[in-house]
């Protein structure tokens, strides 16, 4: 599902380049949950932006359900995580101008879904929040912004789900709360989740942990 090879990611800095990535070979498979962990400043979320095709690796390949993300350009890339990829980030990310119905309904609309709608306001009432629909970003809790992302990265059944410290904004229980309902969508979906965490119990959760150390690979168990 997930495939890359020899990674690398630099970006200039006064006195030359940082090299945040070195070398990462690493292969995640279909319906697989595996964690990202490490030090802050390891590569983490920089890793997770290469995997989505949000960022360019400087050098080395990363393969997508079969496609070489090097080998297209930025549209093409859109495109397929529009058609493969869903989101789901720490600070949430939601558009202040819309409600929750209609920041569920904006990327099913955008690849052309004829029921976003009802699409939309399933999926808010699958994460607890049929009674808010209408309500705008600033209207809602940190953990009801959260299932809103929730429900918006699931709705359009995504092949991969990345998660960038999906409970990092939140207090410990709305934190447990919201694993607990990622994971049980996940499993319901067989969605492959990638998520980046520094809480040692929902890493535990995954299949799997992938761990860095200053911008290399060190360990996977």
């Amino acid at each position: 599902m997930i495939k890359t090879e020899n990674l690398l990611k630099r970006v200039p800095i006064a006195d030359g380049e940082l090299e945040i990535l070195k070398g990462i070979d690493l292969e995640i498979k279909g319906s697989e949950t595996v964690a990202i962990v490490g030090a802050s400043g390891s590569g983490k979320s920089t890793l997770l932006g290469l995997l989505a095709g949000l960022d360019e690796a400087s050098a080395g390949k990363v393969w997508v359900d079969g496609v070489e993300l090097g080998g297209l350009d930025e549209d093409a890339r859109a495109r397929l995580r529009a058609d493969k990829v869903g989101f789901v980030f720490q600070s949430f990310q939601l558009l202040p101008s819309l409600t929750a119905l209609e920041n569920v309904m904006l990327p099913l609309e955008l690849r052309g879904e004829a029921d976003a709608e009802p699409l939309a306001a399933n999926f808010l009432r699958r994460v607890g929040l049929a009674d808010r629909v209408t309500h705008y970003p600033r209207q809602l809790s940190g953990g009801e912004q959260q299932r809103v992302a929730i429900a918006r990265a699931f709705a359009a059944q995504p092949m991969i789900l990345f998660a960038d410290e999906p409970t990092g904004n939140l207090d410990t229980e709305t934190g447990a709360h919201i694993a607990d309902l990622l994971f049980e969508i996940n499993r319901e979906q067989g969605t492959t989740l990638v998520l980046v965490t520094h809480e040692q119990r929902l890493a535990a959760r995954c299949d799997r942990r992938l761990r860095l150390h200053g911008g290399e690979l060190v360990g996977s168990d």
